[in-house]
């Protein structure tokens, strides 16, 4: 019998969550086979089996927390699907079995022997019960090894439910009906907590229901109260005269189509303007390790996604290397990839700072939370029609965003967080020098 156990997954995650069993018990699975999925803080992965027979055993239900290192499963290697190598195994045991019995029998015969001879002057029901016991603990059918066990343990054979098509006990079997005895001796003690931990919370007169926490959403709930608790969070904000960018894209969207097989959107304009706003301001991409600065010499930009289990930040990587039809192919590859729940962890590792456009939505104005350990993460808002003053003094509408840049002040000054955005402003305001940089 072989342990399916939770792996190691990446040096940052030691637990998780299944999500679901892709198999169940008897189910036939061959080495490399998926067997279920499990849900971490970043992203849901398959966990393979490491040998090829039967599911014997599913110890972890879905829904439950699990460690790296944990058995959640095991597997019969010498099983069969419909079990019949159990079933050949079982029968050359009971002919063992049948060969052994005779000496247990004499055995149990000279034991119940002296034990009359020890009982003589007690009640004759008594006699009667015992022998009754007695012929019921002969007639179930157990290997000698359970027999063994179960002498060992204090148990009494007829008391075990078999998992054996012939209903043969097994030291396996012998093992679980002692495992169920000592749980049920505790349930009375989890069920007193969980009395305690539900008067703990708050009732309410009007009907609610509760849902679990993915772990997903754990894990992002802790990371933004870590990024309020550990830096020292500002937000800076502007706002853009989009009618360059939205002219540019009109005049070129139905060639770049043509050409690159994607879409000319607004995120490729944000994402080369704010590589360019970090060549000119090291400090905002970087990062504080211990008493230390970490200047980052790559440009791999955050992208976030809202998906359908929570937000996810997978990576542009180095942004400042590609075109605007390489950027926004591979938002589009990781777009996709997030909302069919096949992100990988190398997707979402690294990073040097966020952008979030929360203007999709409708926002018109936020503050965004840092991506820790990155110092910055630029927030784009809905675009919004507004009677603009022009240099002449005249009015005109205008398609307007605002723009905000959160940051750490422990290693960003004031100055630099508001010339970085003007700097970003600038570009997106006069979008031709992004095409003739990059």
């Amino acid at each position: 019998m072989k342990e399916i156990k939770v792996p190691e997954l990446a040096e940052s995650i030691t637990e998780g969550t299944i999500a679901e069993w892709l198999v169940k018990e008897g189910d036939q699975v061959e080495k490399g086979d998926p067997v279920l999925e499990l849900e971490t803080d970043k992203v849901n992965v398959e966990v393979n089996s490491e040998y090829s027979g039967i599911i014997s055993e599913i110890i972890k239900e879905a829904g439950e927390d699990v460690e790296v290192g944990d058995v959640i499963a095991k597997v019969d290697e010498n099983g069969e699907a419909g079990g019949s190598t159990d079933n050949s195994s079982s029968d050359s045991e009971s002919t063992k079995e049948k060969k052994e019995e005779p000496k247990d029998e004499a055995k149990q015969e000279g034991k119940s022997a002296e034990s009359d001879e020890k009982s003589k002057g007690s009640e004759e029901p008594k006699e009667t019960n015992e022998s009754e016991s007695s012929d019921k603990k002969q007639s179930v059918v157990a290997s000698p090894a359970a027999r063994k066990r179960a002498r060992e343990l204090g148990i009494d054979l007829s008391d075990i439910s078999s998992r054996d098509p012939l209903g043969r006990i097994r030291p396996e079997d012998v093992d679980a009906h002692a495992e169920g005895a000592s749980k049920q001796s505790e349930a009375p003690k989890k069920e007193k907590k969980k009395e305690s931990k539900s008067s703990e919370k708050s009732e309410f007169d009007k009907p609610v229901e509760r849902v679990k926490m993915s772990r997903r959403r754990q894990t992002i709930a802790n990371r933004l109260v870590e990024a309020q608790h550990t830096a020292a969070m500002l937000t800076t904000f502007n706002e853009v005269d989009m009618t360059a960018v939205m002219k540019l894209r009109s005049e070129r969207k139905d060639k770049f189509l043509d050409k690159h097989g994607v879409k000319l959107g607004f995120m490729s304009f944000f994402t080369k303007a704010v590589v360019g706003a970090l060549k000119e301001f090291p400090y905002i991409n970087a990062e504080i390790q211990d008493n230390e600065i970490v200047m980052k010499k790559f440009y791999d930009i955050g992208i976030a996604v809202s998906t359908d289990d929570g937000l996810v930040v997978p990576v542009v990587r180095d942004a400042d290397r590609l075109d605007f039809a390489g950027v926004e192919s591979e938002i589009a590859n990781l777009g996709k990839k997030a909302k069919n729940k096949d992100l990988q962890l190398s997707d979402l590792q690294g990073g040097s700072f966020t952008i979030t456009n929360g203007g999709i939505f409708g926002s018109l104005l936020s503050t965004p939370i840092l991506n820790t350990p990155q110092v910055g993460i630029l927030g784009m808002h809905t675009i919004q029609k507004r009677p603009i003053a022009m240099p002449d003094d005249s009015i005109e509408v205008r398609p307007m965003m605002y723009i905000a840049m959160s940051y750490d002040h422990r290693i960003v000054d004031g100055k630099d967080a508001v010339q970085f955005l003007v700097r970003i402003k600038q570009l997106l305001e006069d979008p031709y020098d992004l095409l003739l940089e990059g």
